[in-house]
């Protein structure tokens, strides 16, 4: 890990502790704690990492971002931090200037694709996060002469928003004729499955930091709470579920951190980086189901309740799950890329990861 990975990394957990601690937030009796923490995200530059000096941003590392984004993972951050960055690594594609303020990344469907017709944009995106707080909506939308990065303003969508599983918002977006703040013809590399690609791996990045979180909360709760006058911990039963969700918490960082290096160091997304992605995608999920019941399991009535910050954790594990694709999507997809490849080229693939 270089210096500059280092002091990244130190710098998003320091404003995390300082102005987002789980517990804390909990305890807040408004959300004016999001903008403070906002403010100190983008005054250090964090959240538009992944756009060039020339264009508004920090000009950081595909790698950079990915470190920020494992930390707030372990924070459960109740902000758009990772969508303003994925928004941001989208317009930076486009050769877009990026505006400063929150965003969130729009999406359509194979079937029904966003579409751009004379700077005004058209479709319906579901499971669009932060809605509410966003101010910009960046996406890849059809246009005439091929797919285009669009970027319009959240105003300009009719929303139809829920609270969602974690509480933080996610909704869905109908575009009808909303005008676009900027538009470009996107590279010949980018379409919508390299949005999903890179959503993918993410919130697999995130899921792997929260579920780094989970394990330490419940190794603190094993040692402190009693039970026959002793640290439940000091049972086999406990450290053998310990011990397991040690196992998730591992195998989920080790193949999200596989995937970010992969397309750190990939020039286009191909089917190694697909592979990654979708290994990456399936692993956390799998991690997230398992590593969150062990966790309950261990916390017992406690961890359900308000008061403590393991939910906060949980229930965002259990929403990213399902955000850019579901283990069982990526699956197929996997399944499909591998059947088409044939099977003279299954060992190959592997092995060369």
């Amino acid at each position: 890990m270089s210096d500059t990975d280092t002091l990244i990394i130190d710098t998003t957990a320091r404003i995390f502790q300082e102005l987002a601690d789980p517990q804390a937030v909990i305890a807040a009796v408004d959300d004016s704690w999001k903008t403070a923490l906002w403010n100190a995200l983008e005054e250090a530059g964090l959240t538009l990492a992944w756009v060039h000096e020339d264009h508004g941003g920090a000009g950081a590392a595909i790698s950079d971002g990915f470190d920020i984004l494992y930390v707030a993972g372990r924070h459960a951050v109740a902000v758009p931090l990772a969508e303003t960055l994925l928004g941001g690594w989208l317009m930076a594609r486009g050769g877009l200037q990026v505006p400063p303020g929150p965003m969130t990344v729009a999406v359509g469907s194979r079937a029904e694709p966003l579409r751009i017709r004379g700077r005004h944009l058209h479709g319906c995106a579901r499971g669009v996060p932060f809605p509410a707080l966003a101010e910009h909506v960046a996406c890849v939308a059809d246009g005439e002469g091929g797919p285009q990065v669009v970027l319009v303003a959240t105003e300009s969508a009719d929303i139809m928003p829920t609270a969602g599983m974690a509480g933080d918002g996610i909704g869905q977006m109908l575009f009808n004729g909303a005008p676009a703040i900027a538009a470009a013809r996107a590279p010949n590399t980018l379409g919508l499955e390299d949005v999903m690609l890179m959503g993918a791996a993410v919130r697999a990045q995130q899921m792997a930091g929260a579920l780094q979180a989970v394990l330490d909360l419940s190794v603190s709760y094993a040692q402190e709470r009693e039970a026959f006058g002793r640290p439940i911990a000091k049972f086999q039963a406990v450290q053998q579920n310990l011990a397991r969700l040690a196992g998730e918490t591992a195998a989920a960082s080790a193949v999200a951190a596989s995937a970010a290096d992969t397309i750190h160091h990939a020039e286009t997304f191909d089917d190694a980086v697909f592979l990654e992605v979708a290994a990456a995608k399936i692993r956390c999920g799998e991690a997230a189901a398992e590593g969150a019941a062990i966790a309950h399991q261990a916390h017992g009535a406690m961890g359900y309740t308000d008061e403590h910050a393991l939910h906060r954790f949980t229930l965002r594990l259990f929403q990213w799950r399902d955000d850019f694709g579901s283990e069982s999507e990526w699956a197929a997809g996997l399944g499909a890329m591998v059947a088409a490849n044939g099977a003279d080229r299954l060992w190959p693939m592997v092995a060369s990861r």
